[in-house]
């Protein structure tokens, strides 16, 4: 790889220049979180039950006696054997800042549309931890436009990502933010999608600063390049265009 070489002197003239961009980046960063916290709100008079582990558990359950829920909109219908390794690596990042969050009044759960019989597989797969349950019998993964009906896909016409567009699957990514108030009265205050979850993948931070940067060459261009679940490293396989890891031994029909 090569690269312009510098003096030290030359490299600190650079840096500091950089440093007073950073600091501009910065400031429009906070000014942007201002501006995401002073969205209106929308009260949930809905009510909706999930699947747990241990039963039945509503929305405001899984806010655990705090005010504030992250909810992670987890890529997994169900039957759907392959995993996404994109939301993979973001529930990754999540079990070393639990105590953090929880301590800061913030509840964090995931949330998929598979039975949670197949979530409780790849959770116990993966040796991941945090609360994650199930909408299969509720309409919650349509309501906030991450799940798609049949035509929909069909029609390759969604409202995704706050546009209408080709949803390609039956089930994507995204982030949601709830706040319970002292009378118990739930509020749904953002979400994000597609790239805008990038903000929850602390990985990025790092790679951001290393020399060959994000290194997503191709052929998509973005994580599935070369993000794994974090068990499959070196063990062969394949992401198809969806996001999907397909194990060395899957013999579906993207391998033909």
């Amino acid at each position: 790889m090569q690269h312009e070489i510098a003096s030290r002197d030359e490299w600190l003239k650079a840096r500091v220049a950089l440093l007073a961009k950073e600091k501009a980046f910065t400031r429009a960063q906070e000014e942007m979180s201002a501006q995401r916290r002073a969205l209106p709100w929308v009260k949930i008079d809905k009510e909706y039950v999930f699947d747990s582990r241990s039963g039945k558990v509503t929305l405001a359950d899984l806010f655990g006696g705090r005010s504030q829920l992250f909810l992670k909109h987890f890529m997994k219908g169900p039957g759907q054997g392959q995993q996404c390794v994109g939301c993979s690596l973001e529930v990754d990042h999540i079990e070393g800042l639990m105590a953090h969050l929880e301590n800061h009044d913030v509840s964090y759960v995931a949330v998929a549309r598979a039975p949670i019989s197949e979530i409780e597989t790849l959770r116990k797969a993966m040796g991941w931890h945090f609360p994650w349950v199930s909408s299969f019998h509720s309409d919650f993964n349509y309501d906030f436009n991450v799940s798609f009906a049949p035509r929909e896909v069909a029609e390759k016409n969604a409202y995704y990502n706050y546009r209408q567009t080709d949803p390609g699957l039956e089930d994507l990514s995204g982030e949601s933010v709830f706040y319970k108030d002292d009378d118990g009265q739930i509020f749904h205050t953002y979400s994000a999608f597609s790239r805008g979850g990038e903000q929850f993948l602390g990985i990025y931070g790092y790679l951001d600063v290393m020399p060959k940067g994000r290194n997503e060459t191709g052929p998509h261009y973005n994580l599935v390049d070369w993000a794994r679940p974090k068990n499959m490293y070196g063990k062969g396989g394949m992401v198809g265009n969806n996001g999907r890891y397909h194990g060395p031994d899957c013999a579906c029909s993207l391998h033909e």
